[in-house]
């Protein structure tokens, strides 16, 4: 089977803007992918160019063995938006239905409203939706087509941590069948819990694609946490290995090659460690360590 994305040297401008500059991706049918990158990265312009919503500038762009507006237009491929009005004056199961006769296979309404974990309020009015459970709404929309491409973006904005849980129950039911996701989030524990893969665009490039444990490791070494009163950043600094040191009153966060080596100077030092905790880089701290390391343009070319 084809890929589900493939982009080959693509390239998309807006003037002298370049919001994507030779991006090469593939991403396989059956996979969830999560999309990151800060404001102005090119997160929305790339799904912009997978929705057939824009063309590239240079370079090929396929959705599903094709051109992205033939497979959206043959109900292949569905995205939920964060800001998508709901129709007022129906019901969450009435919307469901209308949306599911616009594609040629869909989900029965039911299936759909039972996966996006709608059916205890299908018959609620859509003005009378929580910020929650209007998401969930959309989400309910968006696969009533039984697409085989899916884009979420920003899915659970306005989730509690329970609705956000059974939110993402529903997304992994989903792809179990071998559907292909691709959302964006902020919320980088989501991408670390849910996505078989992470890419991080910077600046229009491709700066990281791998698994969560890949983009963790990229940001190298060790964290050590422990209290300590009365220590300052400049003697932890000179602790082996220490690359970084963050303090916060009196609970230090120390970045180490060397973790042995950095604890046991601390208490050779006569530092009093209380509460130590020894792991590694979340996927926020690769993640930062990763779009702060990439130069800008103009300052790389002396603009």
């Amino acid at each position: 089977m084809s890929d589900a994305v493939v982009f080959a040297q693509v390239e998309k401008r807006f003037g002298a803007i370049a919001a994507l500059s030779g991006v090469d991706l593939s991403i396989r049918r059956g996979e969830t992918v999560a999309l990151l990158g800060p404001n102005g990265a090119g997160k929305s312009t790339a799904v912009a160019l997978m929705l057939g919503l824009r063309e590239p500038t240079a370079g090929t762009v396929r959705i599903l063995g094709g051109p992205a507006v033939a497979a959206v237009r043959a109900g292949r491929v569905a995205a939920m938006l964060q800001t998508a009005n709901l129709l007022p004056g129906v019901s969450v199961a009435e919307l469901v239905e209308f949306v599911r006769t616009l594609y040629p296979h869909p989900l029965s309404t039911a299936r759909a409203l039972e996966v996006a974990g709608c059916t205890a309020f299908a018959r609620r009015p859509v003005e009378r939706l929580s910020g929650g459970q209007a998401q969930r709404a959309r989400f309910a929309m968006a696969i009533a087509g039984d697409p085989e491409l899916l884009f979420l973006d920003e899915p659970t904005t306005g989730f509690d941590v329970d609705a956000r849980r059974h939110f993402w129950h529903g997304i992994r039911g989903f792809a179990a069948s071998g559907r292909t996701v691709l959302f964006a989030t902020h919320y980088l524990e989501e991408a670390d819990a849910v996505a078989d893969r992470i890419i991080v665009l910077q600046r229009g490039r491709v700066v990281a694609d791998g698994s969560a444990a890949a983009i963790k490791a990229h940001s190298g070494g060790r964290v050590v946490r422990f209290q300590a009163a009365g220590v300052d950043r400049a003697r932890c600094a000179r602790l082996p290995g220490v690359s970084q040191v963050e303090v916060d009153g009196d609970r230090l966060r120390l970045r180490t090659a060397d973790p042995d080596a950095t604890v046991a100077a601390a208490y050779a030092a006569g530092i009093s460690v209380r509460g130590l905790e020894i792991g590694g880089a979340d996927l926020e701290e690769a993640f930062l360590a990763l779009v702060n390391e990439q130069p800008d343009p103009k300052e790389a070319s002396g603009r």
